[in-house]
C-alpha cells in the first residue's frame, strides 16, 4: 500500500487530525449550547456519558449514531479522563461534529445523506490517501450499518460511520508510518509488533 502525506491537522476536525479543543473551563459557553447540554444531561450530573450523547445525535436518515463513533468522540474530548464530557469539553466536541457535517456535505454529491463508494473514493483521495477501489469497497462494507456477514448492505455509509471510517484510516496510517522509516509504503514487522499496532488503535 502506498500513501501520501495527510493534510495538516487532519483528525481533530475535517482536513486535519490534531485535536484543537481548548482546556476545559476556558471561555463562556454559548447559551443555546448550554441549554442543549442541560437537556441531554438527563441525570443532572453536569457530565454527558456516551449513552446520553448518543440519544441526542441522529443521522440524516434519522438513525441513531453508532455508539462506537460516540465513544470515540467522547474519548477524544474527555480531557480529564472521566469517561464523560463536561459542558466545555462538549462545546469542543460539538464544533468537531459541525465541522465534520460540512465535510460530509462536501462529499455527499448526490445529497442522499449517505456516502457511496464513488464519494468515499473522492474523500479518501482528497484527504491524501492513495488506496485502491478494492479497499474502498472493503471500507464501505465495514462501516455500512446495514451490512452483515451474509448481506453486503446498502453500499453506503451514514454520517456517523463516515467520521469513524475516516478517523480509523488515519490512525491506522499513522501507526503504519511509525514502522515505514523509508516512507515507501512497505513495512516488515514481527507478530508482537503487529499486535501492538492493532491493539493501540482500540484504546
Amino acid at each position: 500500500m502506498a500513501y501520501q502525506q495527510p493534510p495538516p491537522n487532519y483528525g481533530g476536525q475535517p482536513g486535519g487530525y490534531q485535536q484543537q479543543q481548548g482546556p476545559p473551563g476556558v471561555g463562556p459557553v454559548d447559551p443555546q449550547l448550554q441549554g442543549f447540554f442541560n437537556a441531554v444531561d438527563t441525570d443532572g450530573s453536569g457530565q454527558l456519558s456516551a449513552d446520553e450523547l448518543q440519544r441526542a445525535l441522529i443521522n440524516g436518515d434519522w438513525s441513531p449514531f453508532n455508539i462506537e463513533t460516540v465513544r470515540m468522540m467522547v474519548n477524544m474530548f474527555d480531557e480529564d479522563n472521566s469517561g464523560t464530557v463536561n459542558v466545555h469539553e462538549f462545546a469542543g466536541l460539538w464544533r468537531y461534529i459541525d465541522d465534520w457535517k460540512r465535510c460530509f456535505q462536501t462529499f455527499d454529491l448526490d445529497r442522499s445523506g449517505s456516502i457511496n463508494q464513488s464519494e468515499m473514493s473522492n474523500a479518501m483521495a482528497n484527504f491524501g490517501f492513495n488506496v485502491s477501489p478494492k479497499f474502498i469497497r472493503t471500507l464501505i462494507m465495514k462501516f455500512d450499518r446495514y451490512a452483515t456477514v451474509k448481506n453486503t448492505g446498502k453500499g453506503e455509509v451514514t454520517f456517523d460511520n463516515f467520521v469513524q471510517a475516516c478517523v480509523t484510516v488515519k490512525t491506522l496510517t499513522d501507526s503504519f508510518r511509525q514502522f515505514d522509516h523509508d516512507n515507501d509504503g512497505w513495512i516488515q514487522i514481527n507478530y508482537e509488533q503487529f499486535l501492538d499496532l492493532v491493539t493501540r488503535q482500540r484504546a
